[in-house]
């Protein structure tokens, strides 16, 4: 499965996903930086993406034309150590293969 981190992710959840047998870039990676969401969208459908991980919270109140699962990580702080914890959760429901729509995973 291959996954973008959003730009507001920490960089460090890139190898705990990467350690589990997910294909994982982040928005710097793809050269994506600065990417409004409607364009981030089109940018991984092209890319074929299968998940976007953001903690973006309002993306969903952004976007009506979502075609991928979005999984927001809604943590106090989008910092590491408070998003690592939602990590196994987020994966777990990605490997159940959900239908396109926003997933909010919260502490």
């Amino acid at each position: 499965m291959k996954l973008l981190l959003d730009e507001n992710m920490p960089k460090r959840l890139r190898q705990d996903f990467v350690d589990n047998g997910f294909s994982t870039y982040s928005v710097q990676d793809m050269g994506w930086n600065g990417t409004k969401n409607g364009a981030l969208l089109q940018l991984l459908m092209q890319h074929q993406f299968d998940a976007l991980l953001t903690g973006d919270k309002n993306l969903e109140y952004q976007q009506n034309d979502i075609s991928i699962p979005i999984i927001v990580f809604d943590a106090r702080r989008l910092v590491y150590h408070t998003m690592q914890p939602l990590v196994t959760e987020a994966m777990q429901l990605l490997r159940n293969n959900p239908p396109p729509g926003v997933y909010r995973i919260s502490v």
